[in-house]
């Protein structure tokens, strides 16, 4: 059953050989597993721990920029990745090399009870929790000062969720995703993410969600753990301007201060307002300025969040009933309306999410004056003729809907007739991913 693996591309070809979503392996057995790694996350000084439903990437960005800009050597373990594997795992801005990824992969890969698994017995990682470990080991020898892990998949269960230690969690906007996982009521889903919250580390948190919120308060007494919500009462936008967003943060130490988003997206004024929090829980004012926060902001950047990939091309990560929801908020303040500009959109899902609903936004919307709709490469991209069965039984709006096999062939379209048209791709990030990548191939 042990394979030969002495190259960064016959790596990489076993971990997509695991199964990405399992419940096979309890937290027991992944703890285990990083105790018998030599406990790597023990090694690691402070641990900003982040979960949710949208926005925990975007969250990550901010503070990983945020500490950067302050002088504070970071990592961060994120997913998905939208091109390379390697993007998961990121130290002060670079991610790791396809050497390191080699050596640690094999780390993991020796660590293993080949004997045991040989006869149907034993343990073995998933996908995501072997990533875990490489994040773990690798991060361990970089000593960064602040080590930022966001998790994959819920939180209680979450293999992230096994670190020893942690200085501060962060919960996001909580709405329904992974229902089949997580549970099919926002109260439900916040219980999963309320996971995270252990030993005395204080909680910043979405205060968006009643339900969610509820969840959150009540396991804080339980835990006796400080809690620290943020909500719209704590920003207020002032304008857009250059495909920037502009806003004032009332915050705990700085007062009131201004900040500049490079982004045309207003949901990510919710995710940055979560991250200056978490700075100030993290610091109590000190080590850090105003002035560092501002400019940590304003230097962010995270891919595939209404990122303009070509000129008037943008592409959004939004890839449930919640983030479609947001995306589409962002596009109808986009001016393009006033300015009498046509807007195109390229749109593609994944079969396990509520697409109904997705779709209903969209068409309900009448933003678009044309939908390209493809099928992505993905073995979990929703069937086309499913996509169109649905597509002509909604009746809703009224732009001129065009279905394609591949993704290629629809980006092609979309940029042939494109002219003064804003165009948009949302939906999923695996879709972001393959756009990315054909991009960057082309």
């Amino acid at each position: 059953m042990k394979k030969v693996i002495d190259n960064f591309e016959a790596a990489v070809e076993y971990l997509y050989s695991m199964p990405r979503f399992t419940s096979k392996n309890t937290p027991e057995d992944t703890r285990a597993h990083l105790v018998r790694l030599g406990s790597p996350d023990r090694r690691i000084k402070q641990i900003i721990h982040v979960a949710g439903t949208n926005g925990k990437g975007s969250v990550c960005a901010y503070l990983h920029s945020i500490l950067k800009e302050a002088g504070f050597r970071t990592a961060v373990f994120t997913s998905p990745h939208l091109v390379d594997i390697r993007e998961r795992f990121a130290v002060d801005g670079s991610m790791i090399s396809r050497e390191d990824f080699l050596r640690i992969f094999l780390k993991i890969y020796d660590s293993l009870d080949w004997t045991a698994l040989e006869q149907g017995r034993g343990y073995h990682p998933t996908f995501f929790e072997y990533l875990f470990f490489m994040a773990m080991l690798y991060f361990a020898e970089q000593e960064p000062d602040y080590c930022i892990l966001e998790t994959g998949l819920g939180g209680r269960l979450d293999a992230t969720n096994v670190v020893a230690e942690k200085a501060l969690a962060v919960i996001t906007r909580i709405s329904k995703d992974h229902v089949e996982y997580l549970g099919d009521t926002l109260a439900g889903i916040a219980a999963e993410k309320a996971g995270i919250m252990s030993g005395t580390a204080p909680l910043v948190y979405c205060d968006e969600v009643p339900e969610a919120s509820a969840v959150f308060v009540e396991r804080a007494q339980d835990l006796q753990i400080r809690t620290y919500p943020v909500s719209k009462k704590d920003y207020s936008f002032l304008k857009k301007a250059n495909k920037t967003i502009d806003f004032s943060l009332n915050t705990r130490y700085y007062d009131y201060i201004g900040i500049t988003l490079h982004t045309l997206a207003r949901y990510q004024m919710e995710n940055a307002a979560l991250a200056v929090r978490a700075v100030e829980v993290l610091f109590q004012g000190e080590r850090i300025t105003a002035g560092q926060i501002q400019s940590g902001l304003a230097k962010a950047f995270w891919p595939g969040r209404m990122e303009e990939i070509l000129p008037e091309v943008f592409v959004d990560g939004a890839h449930n009933e919640d983030g479609i929801r947001a995306f589409l908020d962002t596009v109808s303040e986009d001016g393009c309306a006033a300015d009498g500009r046509r807007r195109i959109l390229l749109f593609s899902v994944v079969q396990d999410k509520d697409y109904r609903s997705m779709i209903r936004q969209v068409l309900d919307s009448e933003l678009f004056d044309r939908i390209f709709v493809a099928h992505m490469e993905t073995g979990r991209a929703a069937a086309l003729d499913s996509l169109r069965a649905l597509w002509e039984t909604e009746e809703r709006g009224n732009a001129e809907t065009v279905f394609c096999e591949d993704v290629h062939t629809a980006l092609k379209s979309v940029l042939a007739e494109q002219g003064e048209a804003r165009v948009y791709i949302a939906g999923s990030l695996y879709l972001v991913g393959e756009i990315k990548e054909f991009l960057w191939n082309d």
